[in-house]
């Protein structure tokens, strides 16, 4: 018996090509005709095909339902429409491994079919294929810490508006899906969820600079916002296929993209769920995958320290943030002792190996004028020992990550 094909054509087209798969000389065999996404997807976690046929006009057809095929080890062979032409690149788009064009000729998809398990197309598209050429290849950076508030929209927030400053073309994106107020932090009352709408774009295949320039209002100089969700219990708009895809469009876009997270990496739906579920994390796992550095983010305070050695570790246990940048924010000798920077600094090497950390002062009353009045620190206190520390800090990242060339992607 040959791979397992399954077939989700709608019209008349279907009974075309279950005839060509049948008589493909035992190579390939129809094992479930699917009448929806929903029974495919079932199929395919099932294991029972190596290859899925699709119409381009199957409902709830997208990116994340072609990821999720590929995460079930199926190729996609998708069924363009001559009439249709866009389709296509949409099809592409959404990551399709091959994309025909029927009903002109159904032993093509055969073809096509084997040619994929032979690898003798991409097992997926190239990474540009079919979508907006990214001009510019910019960097990513994710901020990121753990539980207990340790300040990381504040870096988030002033690390991008510092890096505007360094002439650098800037994207700040709000990525926490439990609860995101850089759009508030900075003053903008329009509350539309610009990662959210971002991300159904991209899981359309719809997604382009033009795009996601207009989701992604100027708030400062050089400094472009992409706001989060409006509620934290839209989290499943922002699947890890499509904020992939959106970090990949915004690397055209900016000179660094700077990535405001959550605090959580679990992955509990794998327990929970005996098929592929939405996972609320996935935003914060795929910015952190994404990334050219990662600034892990620490309060000053004996808690505060010991949650961040622990999430050192819990990130190198994951794989993720092989380049990493460790800040640690609120210094000051109340919770620290006389000597606060010797003291973290002094933990930090003992207990993590850490020993080039970034320290940020606290400085109460300037973070307060500043979010009281919605702006960036550097607008409120310029001379502030944070806003100081903030510049240190945006200056030592650019070194790091704007350091090589940046070349065209076709």
């Amino acid at each position: 018996m040959g791979v397992g094909v399954l077939c989700a054509v709608q019209g008349a087209a279907e009974s075309a090509i279950v005839q060509a798969v049948e008589g493909s000389g035992g190579r390939l065999s129809v094992t479930r005709r699917c009448a929806d996404l929903t029974e495919l997807l079932a199929a395919a976690e099932a294991g029972l095909g190596g290859v899925a046929v699709v119409s381009a006009d199957l409902d709830r057809l997208d990116r994340e339902a072609v990821a999720e095929l590929h995460r079930c080890g199926v190729r996609v062979v998708a069924l363009g429409d001559p009439t249709r032409p866009w389709l296509a690149e949409r099809l592409t788009a959404h990551g399709a491994d091959v994309v025909v064009e029927v009903p002109a000729d159904a032993d093509a998809v055969v073809r096509e079919a084997l040619g994929v398990l032979a690898g003798a197309a991409p097992a997926r598209p190239a990474p540009e294929a079919g979508r907006q050429p990214v001009l510019r290849r910019g960097a990513t950076v994710a901020v990121w810490g753990p539980t207990g508030a340790p300040g990381r929209t504040f870096l988030a927030v002033n690390l991008a508006a510092e890096l505007a400053v360094l002439d650098h073309d800037v994207l700040l994106v709000d990525a926490d899906t439990y609860g995101g107020v850089v759009a508030q932090v900075l003053g903008v009352l329009d509350e539309s969820p610009g990662l959210a709408a971002a991300a159904r774009a991209a899981g359309q295949g719809t997604l382009d600079l033009p795009t996601l320039a207009r989701l992604a209002p100027v708030v400062l100089p050089r400094l472009r916002l992409l706001t989060g969700l409006s509620r934290a219990d839209r989290w499943p708009e922002i699947p890890a296929s499509s904020t992939e895809e959106v970090l990949r469009v915004a690397r055209g876009l900016a000179d660094v993209t700077v990535v405001d997270t959550g605090f959580c990496l679990e992955q509990d739906e794998v327990l929970s769920y005996d098929t592929h579920a939405p996972a609320r994390n996935a935003a914060t796992i795929t910015a952190l995958e994404q990334a050219d550095l990662v600034v892990v983010v620490g309060a000053a305070d004996p808690v505060g320290v010991q949650r961040l050695v622990r999430a050192l570790g819990e990130l190198t246990d994951a794989g993720l943030a092989a380049d990493r940048t460790v800040v640690v924010n609120r210094l000051r000798p109340t919770v620290a002792g006389v000597r606060p920077a010797d003291a973290v600094t002094a933990a930090l090497a003992r207990y993590a190996g850490v020993r080039d950390a970034v320290l940020v002062p606290d400085d109460r009353a300037a973070v307060d004028a500043a979010l009281l009045e919605g702006r960036a620190l550097r607008e409120i206190a310029p001379g502030s020992p944070a806003r100081r520390s903030v510049a240190a800090l945006a200056e030592r990242v650019a070194a790091r990550v704007l350091a090589e060339a940046r070349v065209p992607v076709a």
